[in-house]
């Protein structure tokens, strides 16, 4: 698990069937630091903290084993501080 940032919707109208209509969020770790795109299992918004899972944990939790996903939120974080 990662806790990650959200800084903005990711906007794809062209996706596989399989994705269905789950959002997708692009998601930091720390500021300045690599974008990644998650599902949005929970529905989030810019600025939330999140918690993150990944490879078969995160196709399991957007919704079945073969979601073509390998980054997805689970959580929203209720508190939390960045450290620099």
């Amino acid at each position: 698990m990662k806790i990650m940032q959200v800084e903005k919707t990711l906007v794809s109208t062209n996706r596989v069937r399989e994705m269905g209509h789950r959002p997708l969020l692009v998601v930091r770790e720390k500021a300045g630091g690599t974008r990644s795109v998650a599902v949005d299992a929970v529905g989030c918004i810019p600025g939330d903290w999140v918690i993150c899972v990944g490879s078969s944990a995160a196709r399991e939790a957007a919704g079945a084993k073969d979601f073509p996903s390998d980054l997805t939120i689970i959580g929203i974080i209720d508190h939390w501080q960045e450290q620099h």
